[in-house]
């Protein structure tokens, strides 16, 4: 694929032109390089004559390809670490795999098939490469299918990966990630990261882009992202508009928050109207609880709009999961084409909670509360519930920030104050099913062994029941299990706080 540019307008669209001059530090190395603007733009040239992105020009490049595509998901240094010590900066270089028998392309070494595996498989489809696979020497398109690439290598195989792995493993293969003879690409590595840290453009970068007309309006408007539907649920969502006309929002141009880094995230009281409005939808017959789905989104994205790390969208739904959902299972609310599909916080949590439903009858069985959100967190095949893990706890300690203070608990776990005890965990287990009694009873042996008190809401009808089920549990586990306090659903004084 012989391929070569002479000016940077040859393999940029306008719209990325005008933002690479509006970055100060590449105008300014334009302009002293004797470049005008409104005139072609000349690449860079090595002793060879082979053309190459100068460190600001690539960080350039990255910033704007990780603040479009995958904020709050990857570092823009690393992916520009990534090209330096991958191909050197070069466009045109191509590296033939004996071992693949393919072909790496570009600045970022992506092999088409790779690209093309992206784009049809995990929804990386901002750039159509199918019937044009030389674009994929042109700059902001090998960076971006490059950072996908990346972004796939943190969570390959089911398994959170470390940077060091990501980075070994993107140019040397997975299989040497771990292999001594890869070690030296990690150190290289570190060292030109730490060399384009002195390049400090990541705060100039959003302001540039948030007048964007590509991707601007999206990073902060709601009105952008969710349907006009979906907007007038959120506008009769009383909390919802107490919170809005508070912060001075207008119909048309509802802003999202924006933390410090200017990345938008939802409010608490969005999540829970979003998760509220979605299962009186969609879910009103299957069990799933806002609060339980609000506390799933926060643990999963920090409330991000585009989650954090390798975690896509909201709820964390990568688009494969999604994907599947619609296809085979016939959730199709929400249509699902790419993975920016899933940037929308109601489509992401329309699939969310799809995928919990699913997840609560696995493998045919119907599961426990600590079940679900343990496989949603970390996968069904990773589930250990011998003991409680980080996820689990995670989730009580967030789905108390969206319970009701002057409501009980809905059959799940929360973290309470009772007036008359200590900080302890409540259950309830007024209507229970046979699951709902021996959950409560596992979780009762498995929280007195660590020393913490259980206190259960019960109906008197049900508590001989329960007392029945944690003897079975004691004698099963071959420990003395103490009765747990039982309060009736009268007794129940002090929510979980707010």
């Amino acid at each position: 694929m012989a391929i070569s540019f002479k000016y940077w307008d040859d393999c940029l669209d306008p719209e990325d032109m005008r933002l690479m001059w509006q970055n100060p530090n590449v105008s300014k190395e334009w302009i002293d390089a004797g470049e005008e603007q409104g005139q072609k733009v000349h690449l860079s040239r090595d002793p060879d004559g082979e053309a190459y992105l100068t460190q600001t020009e690539m960080m350039a490049v990255a910033a704007i390809t990780v603040h479009r595509h995958f904020k709050t998901q990857l570092d823009p240094y690393m992916i520009g670490a990534l090209a330096e010590i991958a191909s050197g900066r070069r466009l045109f270089v191509d590296t033939y795999d004996h071992k693949t028998k393919e072909t790496k392309v570009g600045m970022m070494q992506v092999a088409p098939e790779v690209a093309q595996w992206l784009s049809r498989d995990l929804g990386y489809k901002n750039y159509d490469i199918e019937d044009n696979i030389n674009l994929l020497y042109w700059p902001f398109v090998n960076v971006y299918f490059g950072a996908a690439y990346a972004k796939w290598l943190f969570s390959c195989d089911d398994k959170q990966r470390t940077e060091e792995f990501v980075v070994r493993a993107y140019k040397g293969g997975k299989k040497k990630a771990s292999h001594k003879s890869s070690a030296p690409i990690f150190q290289r590595y570190l060292y030109v990261k730490e060399s384009l840290l002195s390049i400090r453009q990541e705060e100039l970068i959003p302001d540039a882009l948030e007048h964007s007309s590509s991707t601007g309006a999206q990073l902060i408007y709601w009105d952008s992202k969710v349907s006009e539907g979906d907007m007038d649920a959120l506008w009769k969502h009383p909390d919802v508009i107490k919170e809005w006309t508070k912060s001075g929002e207008r119909r048309g141009n509802v802003r999202f928050s924006h933390d410090e880094k200017k990345r938008p995230y939802l409010s608490r009281v969005e999540v829970k109207a979003v998760a509220e409005i979605t299962i009186s939808r969609h879910f009103r017959s299957r069990g799933v609880k806002p609060e339980a789905l609000a506390a799933l989104a926060e643990v999963c994205s920090m409330r991000f709009v585009h989650g954090v790390s390798t975690r896509t969208g909201l709820m964390g739904i990568d688009y494969p999961t999604a994907a599947w959902l619609s296809r085979d299972c016939r959730y199709r609310a929400y249509t699902v084409i790419s993975v920016d599909d899933l940037y929308n916080p109601f489509a992401s949590m329309y699939f969310g909670a799809a995928y919990l439903g699913w997840l609560s009858h696995y493998e045919g069985r119907e599961r426990t509360y600590e079940f679900i959100v343990q496989a949603y967190l970390g996968g069904p095949e990773n589930v250990n519930l011998q003991e409680t893990g980080p996820f689990w706890n995670q989730f009580l300690e967030t789905l108390s920030h969206y319970q009701d203070p002057k409501k009980g608990p809905d059959k799940l776990l929360y973290f309470v104050k009772l007036s008359h005890m200590s900080p302890c965990l409540v259950a309830e287990v007024i209507a229970p099913t046979r699951t709902d009694l021996q959950e409560a009873a596992r979780l009762h042996g498995l929280l007195q062994v660590q020393g913490l008190p259980l206190s259960i809401i019960c109906a008197p009808a049900h508590v001989s029941a329960l007392i029945d089920t944690i003897a079975v549990h004691s004698a099963m586990s071959h420990c003395v299990c103490s009765q747990p306090l039982f309060l009736s659903p009268g007794e129940y004084i002090n929510g979980p706080s707010a």
